[in-house]
C-alpha cells in the first residue's frame, strides 16, 4: 500500500524518479544537457528545496524559476508539448510512489506551475 509524501526523503524519491524519466527523454533532456547544462547534484537539491517548501512551508527555497525558464526559452523555445510531457512525467512519478493529500498537492501544484510557466515563458 502506498503512503503519502511525509518528509524530505519522500520528496527526493519523487524528484529522483522524475528526473530519471526526463533524462531518458531526448527532447526534454536536451534542455538540461545541450541548451543550458546543469549541475545535477545542485539542481536536484534545489528542486527538493522547492517542493519541500511547497508541501511543508520550510522557507528553504529562494530561487527564481521564472527567470531561469525564460533564459532557457530564449536559447531554445519551449512548446506546449514540452510542458505537457513534463507534467505527465512528474505526475506519473508521484503516482508511482505515493498516494495521499501531499501527493495530490504536489500534482495540483505541478499542474499550476506548468500552466503559469507556459503562459509567462512562452506567451501561449
Amino acid at each position: 500500500m502506498k503512503t503519502d509524501v511525509a518528509k524530505r526523503s519522500d520528496i527526493d524519491r519523487v524528484i529522483g524518479l522524475f528526473y530519471e524519466q526526463v533524462r531518458k527523454d531526448k527532447e526534454l533532456d536536451s534542455f538540461f544537457t545541450e541548451v543550458m547544462p546543469v549541475d545535477w547534484e545542485r539542481h536536484l537539491r534545489l528542486m527538493g528545496d522547492f517542493w519541500e517548501n511547497v508541501l511543508f512551508y520550510t522557507g528553504d527555497y529562494d530561487g527564481d524559476p521564472l527567470t531561469a525558464h525564460r533564459r532557457v526559452n530564449a536559447l531554445k523555445p519551449t512548446q506546449p508539448g514540452h510542458f505537457e510531457k513534463w507534467l505527465r512525467l512528474f505526475t506519473g512519478s508521484v503516482d508511482q510512489l505515493y498516494k495521499g493529500k501531499n501527493a495530490s498537492k504536489m500534482k495540483k501544484h505541478a499542474s499550476g506551475i506548468a500552466a503559469v510557466m507556459q503562459e509567462r515563458v512562452t506567451g501561449k
